[in-house]
């Protein structure tokens, strides 16, 4: 087990929040900017020689001292260089600067899991990247949707509350969204798994929201009560769900105590906004400390195949995933080292969610020099070439002073049938 913490970090353009646990505290605490205050303003500024970082730097922007940078993750990604008198810097340089001070409270991190509101690869490569340079192990680094965070966060708490659907609103100052958790349909790899994902369901525009906030105008937020009552009657049609979960600044004032009573109509609702920061904690635990995970969460840009190879674990024989169905095919490249039990050739399972099937790849050994039983070290390499590729690699590491390392391996290419839009066949 680990030292350190295990940190769950929600990011947006305007906003981060930072939850955190251990490997004895499965529960994450939520870092307090102030009393119940989670969100940690994006923004980076500097007064002579001083960094400044969230609440301290937005002072120092509204008191027009030194300089201040917001829109931190969009110019990092423009590659944007800002300058300051005779200084210049780059945006990704700042955005690191920001993310380092705000974790300054955590100098041991064994695994960190950022939570953004929509995942595209070159913003986990960014984010990767950042946290790398921090130190952190490339293999205990993860970057999720909040779609994924809020399935995360529903995996830990009581099974009743997602045993049907489970539904997320969303509500900024002007648009509420619907999103809904669902099992997808069983028997999907042999039963032993279960499957879900999650659907934006639905979505409206409310005019009646920007005078509902923050200044509670009673005639619109009545119109606005009304709206929202028919749009979850709209989502809810038809369906069994089980539960309820509001997040969003939208939310913070009470102008919709209709809405509430039907959302609570034989169904537990529940209101916070460090919702998708927990999730991603419980992410960073369950991929810090889990051999194999069980919900597994399915979307259109995760993996539907899996590749398992026989070993034993912690004493326990089992087919173990070194590709892991519902990860990604871009945080799916890995080592790890083994001892054979005999040099025979290595088999490999390769399954398919999509297409039902299971096939055997193999990897031959009979190049490898011939050792005793536990004498042969190896390590075993996955490298994606691309989302339907993946280079497997096994390569001969010796044995202590026993055995030297030699120049023998062998390489396996695996071809994965992917979605191809096929996805939704999985419900």
């Amino acid at each position: 087990m680990g030292q350190g913490s295990i940190i769950g970090y929600e990011i947006n353009e305007k906003t981060c929040q930072i939850s955190f646990c251990n490997d004895q505290q499965i529960e994450p605490d939520t870092m307090e900017v102030d009393a119940d205050n989670y969100q940690i303003p994006l923004i980076i500024g500097k007064l002579r020689d001083t960094w400044a970082y969230g609440k301290e730097a937005r002072r120092l922007s509204t008191i027009k001292e030194g300089f201040t940078v917001t829109r931190l993750l969009e110019r990092s990604l423009a590659g944007e260089k800002i300058e300051f008198g005779e200084e210049t810097y780059e945006a990704v340089w700042l955005l690191s600067k920001f993310v380092q001070m705000s974790l300054q409270s955590f100098p041991v991190i064994d695994g960190i899991v950022f939570s953004v509101p929509e995942l595209t690869e070159e913003l986990a490569q960014l984010l990767r990247g950042i946290a790398v340079r921090m130190g952190i192990d490339k293999q205990k680094i993860f970057i999720q949707d909040y779609k994924e965070s809020f399935c995360n966060y529903l995996f830990y708490q009581p099974k009743e509350l997602w045993q049907y659907d489970s539904a997320l609103f969303c509500c900024d100052r002007n648009e509420i969204k619907a999103y809904m958790l669902r099992r997808l349909k069983p028997g999907l790899g042999g039963g032993k798994t279960t499957f879900v994902t999650v659907d934006e369901v639905a979505s409206a525009h409310m005019k009646e929201l920007a005078a509902v906030y923050p200044v509670l105008n009673e005639d619109k937020a009545k119109e606005a009560d009304a709206r929202f009552c028919k749009f979850i009657e709209g989502v809810f049609d038809k369906r069994i769900v089980s539960s309820v979960f509001l997040t969003g600044e939208g939310f913070e004032n009470n102008w919709y105590p209709k809405s509430l009573r039907v959302l609570c109509n034989g169904r537990r609702a529940f209101i916070g906004n460090n919702l998708y920061s927990k999730g991603a904690c419980y992410t960073a635990y369950r991929r810090t400390f889990m051999h194999i995970e069980d919900p597994v969460y399915l979307s259109e840009s995760k993996l539907t195949d899996q590749i398992t190879v026989n070993m034993r674990v912690n004493g326990q024989e089992m087919w173990y995933p070194i590709v892991s169905w519902g990860s990604r095919w871009y945080e799916s490249n890995n080592q790890w080292e083994v001892l054979l039990e005999n040099v025979e050739d290595i088999e490999l399972h390769v399954e398919s969610l999509i297409q039902g099937t299971l096939r055997t790849e193999v990897i031959p050994m009979d190049r490898f020099p011939k050792r005793s039983e536990y004498s042969m070290r190896i390590q075993i390499e996955t490298l994606f070439l691309d989302e339907k590729t993946c280079k497997i690699t096994v390569r001969d590491m010796g044995f202590g002073e026993f055995f030297l390392p030699t120049d023998f391996h062998e390489e396996k290419i695996i071809h994965l049938g992917g979605n191809d839009g096929k996805f939704s066949s999985l419900s």
